[in-house]
């Protein structure tokens, strides 16, 4: 069993089309492999503020990114942080406000979109800076970075879900068909990494409205799935975990200090402190 860590941040993927589009990880769940859970995201409901919110646990109105234009590097301490000073090896596949958080800032892609440097907080990364890149292409960039590298602390961050909400609605057949379609490609690569022992997190940083957008209250705009895989987890339905609380329970799977983040602990088997 491994302390290895895959978290999935699946852009702009609300609740309700996660529960009634994607077949495969409904199968996992009724096959006993992973669970569901519905989670409520921080607000404003936005894309950079609520990376910053799951990966550091921190909420926007404290971390001081309100919004998608605040282009610096966070204050916060992260998952990559806390995992590289643990002597831990990170890596990303993403967007490149990801880059700009926690490595590089502003992004420069011919310097920053592929990244090796164990100086950074993400050490190694592929990096992307069009909303339509293709989410199969970024699923080849994250393998790509777990063979090469074997990292203890591996994101991925696909956009073509949101890109399809930005274009057609949260209500549209094009959204949800883009839903099914990134449910497919994580049928392809899900299985091996269970069978290798991965702890697995699929969630989403905010939902979707009918109007192309997101960003404030309404519950199709911050009701978002979180799906967990892995012989760590409780699997117990009860639990109630919060977006914030995703990033102690990251350092809680990969045993390291989690320098007092919040921690959903019915959400973990044992604790890994």
């Amino acid at each position: 069993m491994s302390n290895k860590v895959i978290l999935i941040i699946l852009d702009g993927l609300k609740y309700e089309s996660a529960r009634d589009c994607m077949g495969y990880m409904q199968a996992l769940c009724q096959g006993q492999q992973a669970t569901l859970y519905q989670l409520e995201c921080e607000l404003p409901s936005l894309s950079r503020p609520l990376y910053e919110a799951v990966l550091t646990g921190t909420p926007p109105v404290q971390s001081g990114i309100l919004h998608n234009h605040v282009s610096r590097n966070s204050t916060q301490t992260s998952i990559f942080s806390l995992a590289r000073d643990a002597g831990l090896t990170t890596a990303a596949a993403a967007y490149h406000w990801v880059s700009e958080l926690y490595n590089r800032t502003p992004y420069n892609p011919v310097r920053d979109r592929h990244t090796s440097d164990k100086e950074q907080l993400i050490q190694h990364g592929c990096f992307y800076h069009l909303d339509h890149y293709p989410d199969d292409h970024l699923f080849l960039d994250a393998e790509y970075l777990r063979q090469t590298y074997d990292p203890d602390f591996l994101l991925i961050h696909p956009m073509n879900i949101d890109d399809a909400g930005h274009k057609a609605g949260g209500d549209s057949s094009h959204y949800r068909n883009k839903v099914r379609h990134t449910d497919g490609i994580l049928s392809d690569f899900i299985p091996q990494w269970l069978e290798q022992g991965y702890q697995i997190l699929v969630t989403a940083d905010h939902g979707m409205n009918g109007d192309n957008s997101h960003g404030g209250n309404l519950p199709e705009e911050r009701q978002i799935p979180l799906f967990v895989m892995g012989q760590h987890f409780s699997h117990q339905q009860q639990c109630q975990p919060k977006q914030t609380e995703l990033c102690g329970i990251a350092c809680e799977l990969l045993g390291i200090n989690n320098h007092g983040k919040p921690v959903s602990e019915k959400l973990l088997a044992t604790s890994k402190s």
